[in-house]
């Protein structure tokens, strides 16, 4: 079922049917959740003038994601980046996107969501795996700093290979805050009383999702890189892409 091969010169694992590489995600501890310093730092961003809108309204949900906490999280595979037309094709092989131009672009699941997890060999990630393997062991607003994210750091198609190498981060993912991202974890404003490890929390309703600053683009002014930061979060409501991930292989 698996392979294990080396991608932009990196350990990766392949999973056999579809092709899908998944990175090895070392496990460890992190701080999870929007902090102090984060907030200082895109208050700095407003302070420079580096924004084209008010942004009251992201520090009025800011609690959203908060308290930060320490979380554990053990080793766990999740794919090199989100699942692409052409990826969802070998599990749904009617699957039309009308937001790609390429196969080789991010699929954006609407009604098909709950059949493709239903075929998927994989599991969503929870909430903590997925912030974990976006900070790749950065405490900073992306995995590059606290610089205010643009344009160049979207990556919504992945049949240029150099681009998406030179994209990943130190864990060697692509496109983490791209293109949001659907989490096992029901939707719950605020980390009060969330597990210690990495469990995604129970619940009715949406889950929640993760990302999403490629799916506004080309961006209109209105502060579209909040969605790229590692700690924002919000209410899934239309169509989501899919990363999965699954447990380690045995060697």
């Amino acid at each position: 079922m698996w392979s294990e091969e080396i991608v932009a010169g990196r350990p990766a694992w392949r999973h056999s049917g579809s092709g899908v590489v998944f990175r090895e995600v070392p496990g460890g501890t992190f701080r999870m959740g929007l902090s102090d310093a984060e907030l200082a730092a895109v208050r700095a961003i407003e302070r420079d003038g580096g924004v084209e809108d008010t942004l009251e309204p992201f520090f009025a949900t800011a609690d959203e994601a908060r308290p930060v906490r320490e979380v554990r999280v053990a080793p766990f595979l999740i794919a090199r980046h989100p699942l692409t037309v052409a990826q969802v094709r070998h599990w749904l092989p009617d699957y039309e996107d009308e937001y790609a131009e390429e196969d080789s672009t991010v699929a954006r699941i609407e009604g098909d969501l709950d059949d493709l997890l239903a075929a998927l060999p994989f599991r969503l990630p929870s909430e903590a795996e997925w912030e974990y393997a976006a900070r790749a062991g950065t405490t900073t607003l992306t995995f590059r700093g606290d610089a205010k994210p643009d344009e160049d750091q979207l990556l919504d198609d992945f049949g240029d290979e150099a681009r998406t190498a030179a994209a990943e981060n130190a864990f060697g993912l692509a496109a983490m805050g791209s293109a949001n991202e659907i989490c096992a974890d029901a939707w719950i404003p605020g980390f009060a009383g969330a597990p210690a490890d990495a469990r995604p929390r129970p619940g009715d309703g949406p889950r929640t999702v993760r990302g999403g600053a490629g799916d506004l683009h080309p961006w209109q002014g209105c502060d579209e890189w909040l969605l790229l930061l590692s700690a924002t979060r919000y209410e899934h409501a239309d169509f989501t892409a899919v990363r999965p991930v699954a447990p380690l292989p045995s060697r």
